[in-house]
């Protein structure tokens, strides 16, 4: 799908890219439920050297990391940024600029993260950076609140997903995120990215990922049965086709304001009964983090480094 100025401006003039449908008008400066207009803010873009092994490789991720957020956690380790408080606008021809930049720099690959709100400019400057040379693969890094008429803008521009699946229950995806229709949108937005993108591909050479979709679920503190059914699901329903990235990173920021039952780390028996779990139901493509992981020093600076 060929995006255009005339169709960012329409879409922006009557927001609806997210589950919210908000119907913001970001052109004139109406901040959409993401907080954001029309104009696209980042934070950073540089090389990343957390995430999973066959994104990140030895070179690190070329990331870019969008300002805003539609889906407004309360335990958001990058709070920072998707409440809106830091980020620096740019235009479509800079984010362009900026995903060369990166291959210059021998990213293993481009990685947006949180762009949903931002997904038809990010369509039209992956299409001009593609133009003038960009040939690394392209990872959408969501949280996964998104409809799957907006993820179609990406078709054929993205090469690898890697969502999040958080919640099973609608009950928790409405005291976190507010957003008890969670599971049901996340669900239909990650086949769409399955669809796009097929079974996994790995370079044979390299091990890094060249095509397909890493689900990423991060357990939360007393919550190991949701969890469960969160990989049950993912099983049950793309067997070894995706691949499951099992998270223990969760991190209580003391400014997030937290319910006290998510005021702890993850122990490390919640974790290992989870990974166990994961194994014995058979999944065989999957990650899991090792060593202190749950740390704010995991977190990266926002100061608008390659922006």
């Amino acid at each position: 799908m060929n995006i255009t100025l005339e169709t960012i401006d329409k879409i922006m003039q009557d927001c609806t890219l997210c589950p919210r449908r908000c119907h913001a008008d970001r052109i004139s400066e109406k901040p959409g439920f993401c907080g954001q207009g029309a104009e696209i803010t980042a934070a950073r873009a540089a090389l990343h050297f957390w995430e999973e092994p066959c994104i990140s490789g030895s070179c690190g991720s070329g990331t870019v990391f969008f300002s805003g957020c539609s889906l407004q956690c309360v335990y958001c380790q990058n709070r920072q940024i998707a409440l809106g408080r830091t980020g620096r606008s740019i235009s479509l021809e800079r984010l362009a600029e900026i995903f060369l930049e990166l291959q210059e720099k021998k990213a293993a690959n481009i990685n947006l993260v949180t762009a949903g709100h931002f997904l038809p400019q990010v369509a039209y400057s992956l299409e001009l950076a593609k133009q003038l040379g960009l040939t690394l693969p392209v990872v959408y890094n969501t949280g996964s609140y998104e409809e799957v008429s907006s993820l179609r803008m990406l078709e054929g521009l993205v090469d690898i997903y890697l969502p999040d699946l958080k919640y099973r229950s609608p009950e928790l995806s409405a005291k976190y995120s507010n957003a008890p229709d969670y599971f049901e949108k996340a669900a239909a937005a990650i086949e769409e990215m399955y669809r796009q993108t097929g079974s996994l591909v790995f370079d044979p050479e390299t091990g890094l990922m060249k095509r397909g979709v890493i689900v990423r679920h991060l357990l939360l503190p007393g919550q190991s049965r949701d969890s469960k059914q969160i990989l049950r699901y993912l099983h049950n329903t793309y067997k070894n086709d995706i691949s499951v990235s099992i998270m223990n990173q969760f991190t209580p920021l003391a400014d997030a304001n937290l319910p006290q039952e998510l005021n702890r780390r993850v122990t490390t028996e919640e974790y290992d009964k989870i990974l166990s779990f994961g194994e014995r139901i058979g999944i065989e493509q999957g990650y899991y983090q090792e060593g202190e992981t749950a740390a704010e020093s995991f977190i990266p600076p926002f100061d608008c480094e390659g922006i």
